[in-house]
């Protein structure tokens, strides 16, 4: 049995009996069945083809992006409305809201971005047109940095992840909840983010010293980096932290497996910042090789008047009628993605992948990539998200590892893959830790927190450009 087998079948085995501890976290009502069974772990995504392996020798040809939904992460949604809603406010009420801006520092926020001056002096003015426009407006400022974060997009370098919080909590419903039901506290602090990561960094905050500013700056603009996700990440989901070098297999925010990673080099090949879906899991993937190296490093003219040499190296190479020359690098344990990948469609080109090079994952800084995550047992993860998401067999998942052979499972049930970037964070063992700045992406945070609050504009997304990550080397 040589190597490559043995890994792939403990890989099985290994998948096996992480799918069982998913089921087991995710609270699988359905107990009498197998551990196998994903049903209540997952939704069924009507979007998605049955699950049927696809042996192509084409990776250029890749599954389309879900259809745009406020559910969906990663989808180009369009800029809300912009309003200014003024409601009716009791006394009670417009305490109860300026009582909550004054203790807001709480969570990392500014009290002063509220106008609790002018809340103050309507409040004492009593009942009336006043009032009611001065409350609605704080609470509009309010439920918006709490919701949606208080760092404007200009300032979230290479943050392309889409949060759909405003469109599953508009901020006109989110006032009228709070006056109907008389709890303008419940409902805003209901806006935290529920992750783990949110609590641990508001602790931290409430026991550090006001002397120690660059640190309570850091812990602010690493709160405010959760808002800019979805409030609920998911049932299952996947997160890498960049400059941790980890991701996590986590279910209702538990962490059921990490795995250390590479991340995109500083400079253009940095990764972004994203929230997909996972579409399709390929085993054994095939790499079609960039005309940057193609062309730009003589790889395709080395090899095109040496078809057998290409061969032995594990390239198919062919000049099309126009004079372009596609370099197919083939599957096997010396292809650059490795024997697993795990496709997130996005323009980017950014998804999960392994990677021939295990060692690297001993360094300790892994900024290595040109984009791309590779991943630190990525066979194992890839298994585990076939069986989970297109209700394949441990056998069945074992077969395609072991086959050699291209083959792309289409997702039934899809779930979502972030793509963050904090600087300070809990790590894989549970302790608020801090991290390189890999990329320089907390100087314009701060410097926004040092300003005054910028007015909402409804941008979702970076407008910086996009650059097609697609060289795993």
């Amino acid at each position: 049995m040589n190597h490559n087998t043995k890994s792939g079948l403990r890989s099985g085995v290994m998948a096996t009996a992480l799918l069982a501890a998913i089921c087991g976290v995710a609270g699988n009502p359905a107990a009498a069945k197998p551990a196998t069974d994903p049903q209540s772990v997952l939704p069924t995504s009507a979007a998605s083809s049955p699950a049927v392996p696809v042996a192509s020798p084409s990776p250029a040809v890749v599954a389309p992006a879900p259809a745009a939904s406020p559910t969906v992460p990663g989808a180009v949604l369009p800029p809300p409305a912009p309003s200014d809603p003024v409601m009716s406010w009791s006394l009670p009420d417009a305490r109860a809201l300026l009582a909550t801006i004054n203790s807001i520092a709480e969570d990392g926020l500014i009290p002063a971005d509220y106008r609790p001056e002018a809340l103050r002096t309507a409040i004492a003015a009593g009942p009336g047109p006043d009032l009611d426009a001065a409350a609605s407006k704080s609470f509009v400022w309010l439920a918006e940095d709490l919701r949606d974060g208080r760092t404007p997009m200009t300032s979230r370098a290479q943050w392309f992840a889409v949060d759909p919080d405003v469109d599953v909590n508009p901020t006109l419903a989110l006032m009228a909840r709070a006056l109907e039901t008389h709890d303008v506290a419940g409902v805003l602090t209901g806006l935290a983010p529920t992750y783990p990561d949110y609590q641990a960094l508001k602790a931290a905050l409430a026991v550090t010293p006001r002397a120690e500013a660059r640190k309570r700056a850091s812990i602010q603009a690493n709160m405010d980096r959760w808002r800019w996700l979805p409030r609920d990440l998911g049932v299952l989901f996947l997160i890498t932290n960049v400059p941790e070098f980890q991701l996590r297999l986590a279910t209702r925010d538990r962490i059921v497996r990490t795995y250390r990673t590479i991340v995109g080099k500083p400079g253009r090949t940095a990764t972004p910042q994203l929230a997909e879906h996972v579409q399709n899991v390929v085993f054994n993937p095939t790499w079609t090789v960039p005309q940057s190296i193609v062309v730009g490093e003589g790889l395709g003219a080395r090899l095109i008047g040496n078809p057998a040499s290409a061969l032995r190296q594990g390239y198919k190479v062919s000049r099309a009628a126009n004079g372009v020359i596609t370099v197919v690098q083939q599957p096997g344990p010396n292809n650059s993605l490795g024997v697993m990948k795990i496709d997130m469609p996005n323009p980017h080109a950014i998804y999960l992948h392994d990677t021939p090079n295990h060692n690297l994952f001993n360094l300790p800084v892994r900024a290595l990539s040109h984009g791309c995550v590779r991943t630190e047992r990525a066979q194992e993860l890839g298994m585990t998200m076939a069986m989970l998401g297109a209700d394949l067999t441990p056998e069945q998942v074992t077969e395609y590892a072991l086959s050699g052979k291209y083959t792309k499972v289409a997702m039934t049930k899809t779930f979502p893959v972030y793509i963050g970037y904090f600087t300070m964070a809990q790590d894989i063992t549970g302790k608020l830790t801090s991290f390189n700045d890999l990329y320089g992406r907390d100087a314009p945070v701060l410097a926004s927190f040092n300003q005054p609050r910028a007015m909402k504009t409804g941008q979702r997304t970076s407008t910086e450009a996009i650059i097609k990550l697609d060289n795993p080397l």
